[in-house]
């Protein structure tokens, strides 16, 4: 009976947009106005050109249906195979006339199924005694999985989420009354959240999903975003002064921002867990599941104004929730801000060198009344300190640096490589064009150790690949780089509208390559060792995104190629992975990350089973923690240093020297690092060492002793 309702409401639908589209045709409205105008953008501005009609039409169709319905939990088959008629020329119709018909009727039939979903799952909350004694397994990773065959398959999905979510609830200790509550708010809010989805969202999940049909880099963007992407580069926003990480599933406080309304209220901390947030006195909005840039959205407002987050302290019960209250304040991005940290590396019972470790989080710009300032001269501010500390070698930390300005990559390979041939690029004429780094000389020409992870993309990658082809820089890191190897630029559609309005294309218009020809899209940066770390893992890249560019090559751009590490590179990498083995620290994180990875076939809906892995997983990382500090015991003395500390601040008082630091951070991989900068400096001859003198270490000029790297996070 409930197929036969489908049916009927899916024929009147088609019927009745029919008949609205016929009368909107001779008004153009601006929504069929803003869609033709985006979809010409990325016909005619996209590098390289259009894919087969086919095959875009088909990619549009799969990534509208992934939006609204990422874990294959709403739509039949059927439903799809309903569709059928009209996927193959849904990119020519956008194009041609500006249709976005195929939106609002995919989106009505995915919400007559939310709500089926929403009403079967509350009603088994309210009517099942839950009993976790078998052996089920629930799929979280659906993304990959076929659409349920018929209604049948799907409410046995839906149970065994239901199932799923309850359990969850159950392991952090919550009583069954609270988490029938729990979830059916939860289960309410989706429903609501998709069915508040106005025009202007639905127009803008379809274009983006137009948009990555040509490949996964270029999107569709509101005005808003569009603002909120460029405030990111020029590191200006408008919020709370805090980051977020996914934990397990929920919401977690990362870094609080020195001076932002978080860190001043002191009520948050690292680790606290985000339940649901409010806009000033209005209801709070459950945020477990929430996709990032909605609570981004959520918790970001104009100056001024209130905010409220439920919160659960890190290692609380569910006894100490409590809502914090903050008001919202203009912030300068200081996490995207390089800084560094300066360390004594003891080479024997008498001899020590002085390295520094630059951490660089982001490449961006910053227009200021004069010039335009940005990445590159704020590390050059800071090298120019640590330089004056005599370090004999210098680790250049590009880990989860997702890009940004290219300029400012090749600014920054300038420099360590000066008035060289550092990138080439290829847009849609074909023709390849050579980029060249600016300075005249070079900044520092001493050791350098390049540390990479999967979520360096981009112009991190730019940065890598030319160090490493010219044999300037050792890299150090996971597996690979991400693989992001081309290059987006923002058209506005008002642009083609010649009005306000209409949004922002961010449109793909050329492939990058390395100075040696071979290009950074896919395969990314391979580093020269490589280290046991969390986030080298394989489902983090590009080559895991739906129709990425392809790798490619161009002919290699003649350049000096000075290398003085491939004689001792056997050597270094003998001497690191003789101590990676005997580290408790790498192979505690081996089996943390082969813990994490058994679960993305699965978990287990087995209480006293998920309990036992609870446990050994708590014990992990307590015995992480517990090496840790074992490890900070024996490591060199540091000194931090800012771009905050650095400008204008007087020479501060003598002070005692701070061992040890934040025993949370792991960093184990870093710590080899110094370790294999250590051993690169041992093996270089004489001659090829940079000229500076050993000197007694004392605390450089305005640098805050606050611990083991505690500004690097």
């Amino acid at each position: 009976m409930i197929s036969i309702t489908i049916s009927i409401i899916w024929v009147a639908l088609v019927f009745r947009i029919g008949q609205q589209l016929s009368a909107q045709d001779y008004g153009m409205p601006s929504e069929t106005q803003i869609a033709a105008a985006s979809a010409t953008i990325l016909d005619q501005v996209h590098f390289p050109s259009r894919p087969p009609e086919e095959l875009l039409s088909r990619q549009f169709f799969d990534n509208y249906l992934e939006a609204l319905d990422g874990s294959h939990l709403l739509f039949l088959q059927s439903d799809i195979d309903e569709f059928a008629w009209f996927r193959p020329t849904m990119a020519r119709e956008v194009r041609s006339k500006g249709y976005t018909w195929p939106a609002q009727l995919i989106y009505r039939v995915g919400m007559l199924r939310l709500v089926e979903k929403f009403h079967f799952q509350t009603n088994y909350l309210q009517t099942t005694q839950f009993d976790f004694a078998g052996p089920e397994l629930w799929q979280t990773q659906r993304h990959r999985t076929p659409y349920p065959s018929d209604l049948r398959a799907s409410r046995a999905l839906w149970q065994q989420e239901t199932r799923a979510d309850y359990l969850q609830q159950k392991l952090i200790g919550l009583p069954p009354p609270q988490i029938v509550t729990l979830l059916t708010a939860r289960y309410r809010y989706k429903l609501e959240g998709m069915r508040q989805l106005g025009s202007e969202e639905l127009l803008s999940l379809y274009l983006d999903a137009l948009a990555r049909a040509y490949d996964p880099d270029s999107s569709y963007l509101t005005t808003k975003k569009a603002d909120e992407f460029r405030n990111t580069l020029a590191l200006t926003v408008a919020g709370i002064g805090g980051s977020l990480v996914s934990k397990g599933g929920y919401w977690a406080i990362g870094d609080l921002q020195p001076g932002g309304p978080a860190a001043c209220s002191g009520l948050l901390h690292p680790g606290d867990r985000i339940l649901a947030v409010a806009e000033g006195n209005g209801e709070a909005e459950d945020v477990n599941e929430m996709p990032s840039w909605r609570l981004v959205d959520l918790i970001r407002g104009p100056k001024g104004t209130t905010v409220k987050l439920t919160v659960l302290p890190a290692g609380q019960d569910i006894r100490a929730v409590s809502t914090v209250s903050l008001v919202r304040d203009n912030l300068e991005w200081s996490a995207g801000q390089p800084s560094a940290v300066i360390a004594e590396l003891s080479r024997t019972s008498r001899e020590r060198d002085t390295i520094g470790i630059v951490r660089l989080p982001l490449f961006y710009q910053q227009s200021g009344p004069n010039a335009v300032t940005g990445t590159s001269a704020d590390v050059a501010r800071l090298i120019e300190v640590l330089k004056t500390e005599n370090i004999k070698g210098l680790i250049l930390d590009l880990r989860g640096n997702p890009g940004g300005s290219v300029a400012e990559a090749i600014s920054v390979i300038g420099l360590f490589i000066p008035s060289s041939t550092v990138l080439e690029t290829c847009a849609g004429t074909g023709l390849v064009e050579i980029q060249r780094s600016p300075s005249i000389r070079a900044l520092y020409d001493g050791p350098l150790v390049v540390l990479t992870s999967r979520a360096s993309a981009s112009s991190a990658e730019i940065v890598a690949g030319a160090l490493q082809d010219y044999g300037k820089a050792l890299i150090v890191g996971d597996s690979s780089t991400y693989g992001k190897g081309t290059v987006q630029t923002l058209v506005p559609v008002s642009q083609l509208l010649h009005g306000p309005g209409g949004g922002t294309v961010k449109v793909t218009i050329a492939k990058l390559y390395r100075p040696g020809g071979a290009a950074t899209q896919l395969r990314g940066v391979v580093p020269d060792i490589i280290l046991p770390s969390e986030t080298d893992r394989p489902d983090i890249g590009e080559a895991q995104s739906p129709n990425a560019l392809p790798w490619d090559s161009v002919s290699p751009e003649i350049f000096s190629h000075v290398d003085c590490l491939h004689k001792i590179l056997p050597e270094l990498r003998g001497l690191s992975q003789a101590r990676v083995n005997r580290n408790a620290g790498f192979r505690l994180v081996h089996e943390i990350v082969g813990a994490e990875m058994a679960q993305t076939n699965g978990v287990s809906l087995n209480e006293s089973r998920r309990r036992d892995e609870r446990a050994k997983a708590d014990h992990l990382i307590e015995e992480e923690k517990r090496v840790w500090q074992d490890c900070l015991a024996r490591s060199p003395r540091t000194w931090n240093v800012t771009l905050t500390n650095v400008v204008g601040a007087a020479e501060p008082p003598a002070k005692e020297i701070q061992m040890g630091g934040n025993i949370e951070d792991n960093d184990f991989v870093l710590l080899e690092t110094e370790r294999i900068l250590a051993d690169y400096l041992c093996l270089l001859p004489a001659a090829s060492k940079p000229a500076t003198d050993h000197a007694p270490h004392q605390p450089p000029l305005a640098l805050v002793p606050n611990g083991r790297h505690a500004n690097l996070r």
